[in-house]
């Protein structure tokens, strides 16, 4: 059996974790197995169950109240007590901050090889080998995975999903749960609302000091409304208070793999490049047509960004 742990939001499967049972199920058909996926906390069956349009035909469902809020200490006992009942061999998960620290914990009760930013499904014709991204996404490394039990996080937006019309069937799980998982307490949980969350979303339209301050932002936030994309910035706009920290994407932000980011008024430093190099287009509209930025890009516009998004806007608009 695969093994895949998956993140809940809002009562559902997270679209990254759904890839990655998309990818578990190909490496099941691989080996001549099946996938399950572990769903933690608090979430809707019937939400559960499309894991199955992704090749899951199991959803192990850990529903305690205790759970109810992330916590990788609770979740990483789970995911590590699955394991060791169901004789699972390989793990897969998202990669996220949050799965990173869960499998990491995992991984060291389990004694289990982690690899992450997985970017291909693996070869299996001489031992257990895969392909990783890395120096942040310049280049891949090839490698070899000899752990017992094995762990693999999945890049986000590598794997491309066919939905079929199949349901997994979901079975609750009541795991052992013991006081010291839980000495730390989430006390509040503040998130985004009324906005697309940036790791999972598809499109990207970000701002830097171009942007020229806090008030000026309507042209970027229109283009954004009409494509159905998420907002960002760079860490310079988000240390000013331009826009709220939480769209700050980068080396120290939020890392995103969106198929298209449009980048309005970035220069492009390095750190901010970091977070977004791994989404598959990148438009770059500046006024400088020396700005590092455009060296990264797939498309490049030399304009003023109060020009050109009111223009793209429109044509956005008139395409639908």
């Amino acid at each position: 059996m695969i093994l895949i742990f998956t993140e809940i939001a809002d009562g559902a499967i997270k679209k990254s974790s759904l890839e990655a049972v998309y990818y578990g199920s190909k490496v099941a058909e691989m080996m001549g197995t099946t996938a399950t996926a572990l769903a933690i906390g608090t979430a809707d069956a019937a939400e559960l169950a499309k894991a199955g349009n992704y090749g899951a035909s199991k959803v192990l469902h850990a529903n305690d109240a205790k759970l109810s809020n992330p916590n990788s200490m609770a979740y990483a006992s789970v995911l590590a007590e699955t394991v060791k009942s169901t004789g699972t061999k390989i793990v897969i998960a998202a990669k996220s901050s949050f799965a990173d620290a869960v499998t990491a914990r995992a991984a060291g009760a389990l004694k289990a090889a982690v690899v992450g930013n997985v970017t291909e499904l693996p070869d299996l014709s001489n031992g257990f080998k895969v392909r990783v991204s890395i120096f942040t996404g310049k280049a891949f490394a090839d490698v070899n995975v000899n752990g017992d039990v094995k762990i693999l996080a999945i890049k986000k937006n590598v794997v491309a999903p066919t939905e079929s019309s199949n349901s997994a069937t979901v079975e609750s799980i009541s795991p052992a749960l013991s006081d010291n998982l839980f000495t730390a307490k989430v006390t509040e949980t503040i998130k985004a609302t009324g906005t697309i969350s940036l790791p999972e979303a598809d499109l990207v339209v970000s701002g830097g000091r171009g942007m020229k301050g806090p008030d000026q932002w309507q042209p970027l936030l229109d283009l954004a409304d009409a494509l159905g994309a998420a907002t960002a910035c760079s860490k310079p706009v988000s240390d000013l208070d331009w826009r709220p920290h939480h769209e700050h994407v980068g080396q120290t932000g939020v890392k995103v793999s969106p198929n298209l980011y449009i980048a309005c008024g970035i220069s492009g430093a390095i750190q901010h490049l970091a977070g977004v190099n791994s989404s598959k287009v990148i438009v770059v509209i500046n006024k400088d047509p020396e700005a590092p930025f455009f060296k990264a890009a797939d498309y490049g516009i030399v304009g003023d960004v109060f020009e050109v998004l009111p223009k793209l806007t429109k044509a956005v608009l008139a395409s639908k």
